[in-house]
This record gives structure tokens, C-alpha cells and sequence, in this order.
């Protein structure tokens, strides 16, 4: 579907082409608050991982709105990206009966029919970034919180362009999962290559784990060893891009997406990562813990709430990293930019 930006700045349209609605207009009354404080709810989240930066920031943002609002958080469970994990474990959590389930549904298809019967068994139903095939808000789902994804490609994009020659060739290191939000940034990226710098040819290569990425970048630049720039859906397969680039005594620009701790010092240090699309995934946390309370209290909920990203350089990484991370940033980072400043 064609994309601009709206009048609160998110290029992307939700699953169903919903508009999206900012996390601002998420708001509880004195009286909800300490009816949810009286019921003191129990709710269980579902991550594909929990080993990210990205994912760690996520949940620190859900369980502590949940706290502030007495609902205890009875189990996070890791699925390491096997949707098969993540099927067994909804349906024993939906025997246990939390009164909400928060997940972030491992592919489409194959993730549908567990998760529908989470709704289904009378539990709320919160999603972060992907909805399954044939899922409905307000009927299978409450919402669905993200960031603006296709924004997010759209920055990548501009980023690296600039480090890019006329008829240069880009590679994209793609996520080979149907995942809704990876797909958004994929397109994105493609879409605003096409249209502001039709002189780059695109090479695509796709992993189907993150253990996997080294290996697809290693493909992707033996068949193409003319590329002049890469994109990596997000920060963790960039950084074993970067080990393959190492490895091979090889500096191409990249640019991709999630401000982590490592590629934030990669990008501070100015010499292979160029920019990065961050989302602001603590934040994005709050917002779905208090969808969830609205929920269980019986509130409308808007199907879409939408986080902006932001655009990181390294000149403003460390003032990038207090924002996505609500804390420091970390004294490697601080001394990675004031050497890249030096050397620039």
C-alpha cells in the first residue's frame, strides 16, 4: 500500500490499514486506576525473545506500568523465535487463565489458530508488532502496539544513501520469517531506494534466524563483491554483519534498525555503521501494559498504537541512547564517539 507520513508523523498503516493512534492518547482515570489497583490483575507476556536489548527494554517498560498498577506479571516466557515453542506455551498459559496474555506473535499463519484461542477462552489478548493471519481487533485481539516500521526502512534508507555511489549496489539482509514489521521496514527501504535513488541496483539475501545472518551475509557479498552498502532489518543480525565484514577485512556502510548497546558503539565509532532507525521499545512497553489495564477494565482501546522512530547518526547516539534506553549511556559508548569525532 502507498505510504506518507501523517499529521503525527507515521508513514505506516496498521495490519488491517488501521491510522495509528499515538501512545499519548493511552490514559486512565483516578477511579480506573484504583479499580485495577482493587482487582490486582495477573498477566502473562510472550516474547520471541528475551535476550535482546530490544526485547529487555520492552519488558522493562511492560512490567514496571504493570507494577504502578498492581497487576503482577505471573510469567515471561522466551521462545527463541520457534513458533512451535510459542504455540505450546500459549496453550498452557491459556489453561493457567491470567487474566491477559501480551505477545508477540512468531510469524503469521502458523501463529494464528493459538492465539486466536487465547480471545477465545475468554483471556485479553494484548499484540506488540505482528498480528497472525485472519486475526480481528476487538474480536481475536485487543490492539496491536508498535513503532512506525515502514518509517523506520524509510530512515535506513536516507541514512546510508548518502554513503552510497551513483550506480552503486546495496545489499538488504532480510528476515526470511513472515513478520509483519520486518516486512514493513524491508518494503520501505525498497520503496525509497526506488524512488529517490533509482541508480542503486538491490541484492537480497535472507536468514531465518538471527544465527543464521552471518552466514547470509557471507552469501550475499561472495556474489556481490562490488556492494557499496547494506541494510540489516535489525540490530542484531547487523552486528554479526559486521563480524563477517571484520572478518573479511572489509568496511562497507550499513545502516539498520533497534538502538542495542553494541550497534550504538559500532555507530558512535563511525567506520562501517552509518545510521540507525531506532524504535523506542521501553516506551512502546508502556503503551501495552496500559492497553492491557484499559482492557481488562473494559475500555475501548484504539487497534493500533504507534511509536515514532527516531533517526540516530553518531553525532547524536549518546543523546539518542537516553531517550530509547531511560538511563546513561554507557562510558564505552561515550568514549567510542569522542575517538570517532577525533578520527573524523
Amino acid at each position: 500500500m502507498t505510504k506518507a507520513a501523517g499529521s503525527n508523523g507515521i508513514s505506516g498503516l496498521g495490519p488491517h490499514g488501521e491510522k495509528a493512534t499515538p501512545p499519548e492518547r493511552l490514559s486512565l482515570s483516578e477511579s480506573e486506576a484504583a479499580e485495577a489497583h482493587r482487582r490486582r490483575f495477573e498477566i502473562a507476556v510472550v516474547l520471541h525473545t528475551t535476550s535482546s536489548d530490544w526485547a529487555k527494554q520492552q519488558l522493562a517498560g511492560i512490567v514496571t506500568t504493570l507494577g504502578r498498577y498492581s497487576a503482577a506479571v505471573v510469567e515471561v516466557v522466551d521462545c527463541n523465535f520457534d513458533v512451535a515453542r510459542q504455540t505450546r506455551e500459549i496453550e498452557r498459559l491459556t489453561r493457567y487463565r491470567p487474566a491477559a496474555i501480551v505477545s508477540i506473535p512468531i510469524g503469521n499463519a502458523e501463529a494464528a489458530d493459538v492465539h486466536r484461542s487465547v480471545s477465545r477462552a475468554g483471556i485479553k489478548l494484548v499484540l506488540i508488532d505482528n498480528v497472525p493471519t485472519g486475526l480481528l481487533p476487538s474480536k481475536d485481539y485487543v490492539s496491536v502496539i508498535s513503532a512506525d516500521n515502514f518509517g523506520l526502512g524509510q530512515m535506513a534508507a536516507d541514512l546510508l544513501s548518502p554513503h552510497v555511489p551513483r550506480g552503486g549496489v546495496v545489499g538488504i539482509i532480510a528476515y526470511g520469517v513472515d513478520f509483519f514489521v520486518t516486512n514493513e521496514r524491508d518494503i520501505a527501504f525498497r520503496k525509497w531506494m526506488a524512488a529517490e535513488r533509482s541508480d542503486v541496483t538491490i541484492k537480497r539475501v535472507r536468514f531465518s534466524t538471527v544465527e543464521n545472518a552471518a552466514r547470509a551475509t557471507g552469501a550475499l557479498l561472495r556474489a556481490n563483491p562490488e556492494m557499496n552498502g547494506l541494510f540489516a532489518v535489525w540490530d542484531d543480525p547487523a552486528m554479526q554483519a559486521v563480524s563477517v565484514m571484520r572478518e573479511r577485512s572489509r568496511q562497507i556502510p550499513m545502516t539498520t534498525v533497534d538502538l542495542g548497546n553494541d550497534v550504538a558503539i559500532e555507530l558512535a565509532r563511525g567506520d562501517v555503521i552509518r545510521g540507525i532507525g531506532a524504535q523506542q521499545p521501553y516506551d512502546q512497553g508502556v503503551a501495552a501494559a496500559k492497553v492491557t489495564i484499559m482492557s481488562l477494565l473494559d475500555r475501548h482501546t484504539p487497534p493500533w498504537v504507534v511509536l515514532p522512530g527516531l533517526k540516530v547518526t553518531a553525532t547524536n547516539v549518546v543523546e539518542a541512547y537516553q531517550v530509547v534506553w531511560h538511563s546513561p549511556a554507557p562510558p564505552e559508548l561515550i568514549k567510542s564517539r569522542r575517538n570517532g569525532e577525533r578520527l573524523g
